[in-house]
């Protein structure tokens, strides 16, 4: 069976499942300015894919300058979509670039940000639904960084809103979706068994290491297929170390969740399915929400 060119990306980006894929953000520069030097700035992403990352992701501009042995060693996803820390709401976003265009610079995937519960968020749905459809159209993979977020949350628990992003993320034609994990491991893993694309585990603010292994191993254990951390990583005072670290424990727990999941869903696929062998599948994922109907 011959494979349609996004799903070939989408495997080289995750290593065919066999590896926990480890993204570092750097988008961070566009939201709250530079954290250090032009020069600081390459020699991070070379110390960051020389030591264990797997994918970073970038603004539009910044790919044509990254260094030539970030691309002879790791996958670049370009950032769509855009805030500062100056403006009246900082949780709407804009999208700042397309498809197309980002393709031709260079980029290896796409990734788009939503703010659920934001008053924008009928404008980021659009956003995340259009882009989605040129990605499948120029065959690119797309990443939806989802995150409950905003004044339309009042009422609402963690859990339900981390299911609710994760199904948005899939009904509008993500490929992996970043999500701000968190609670209990029964928590999370009821959020990644509900998805049935691959989860990637979003950093957070940065924290003390030992809260940080400590959160890393979790996600690992209750199924993620990796993990989406940017501070924790770059403002770590030796980066490098920090991720030959990280990536130490993401290897060390990865393994039996992530393999039930493939095995729960490998009687369920069609002999024509195309996508990413990364999907998870439970008995009846929506239990949790239908504990809050009425």
């Amino acid at each position: 069976m011959t494979q349609s060119g996004r799903a070939r990306r989408l495997q080289r980006i995750l290593k065919s499942g066999h590896s926990p894929l480890f993204v570092v953000p750097l988008d961070h520069t566009v939201t709250d300015g530079p954290f250090t030097s032009a020069r600081g700035y390459d020699e991070l992403t070379i110390a960051l894919v020389e030591n264990g990352v797997d994918a970073l992701v970038v603004h539009k501009g910044r790919i044509g300058l990254l260094p030539n042995a970030v691309y002879e060693k790791a996958c670049v996803f370009v950032h769509l979509s855009a805030s500062t820390k100056y403006a009246a709401d900082p949780t709407c976003k804009v999208q700042v670039g397309e498809v197309e265009d980002c393709v031709r610079r260079g980029a290896d995937a796409i990734s788009v940000h939503v703010n659920i519960g934001s008053l924008t968020e009928s404008q980021q749905l659009r956003t995340l639904g259009a882009v989605a459809d040129s990605c499948e159209r120029l065959g690119v993979p797309l990443l939806a960084m989802m995150y409950p977020r905003g004044p339309g949350l009042k009422g609402s628990s963690s859990s339900e809103t981390l299911l609710h992003a994760a199904s948005l993320a899939v009904d509008l034609g993500a490929d992996v979706v970043k999500l701000p994990l968190g609670g209990s491991s029964h928590d999370m893993q009821q959020v990644i068994e509900s998805c049935p694309i691959p989860v990637l585990a979003a950093g957070g603010a940065q924290v003390p290491d030992d809260e940080f292994a400590t959160f890393v191993a979790n996600v690992m254990k209750s199924g993620a297929q990796g993990l989406a951390a940017g501070r924790n990583i770059f403002m770590a005072p030796h980066p490098a170390a920090k991720v030959r670290e990280v990536r130490r424990i993401l290897q060390a727990n990865y393994g039996a969740a992530q393999q039930a999941s493939k095995v729960r869903l490998a009687g369920t696929l069609p002999s024509s399915y195309n996508g990413p062998p990364f999907a998870h599948a439970v008995d009846d994922p929506y239990a949790m929400s239908r504990e809050n109907l009425p």
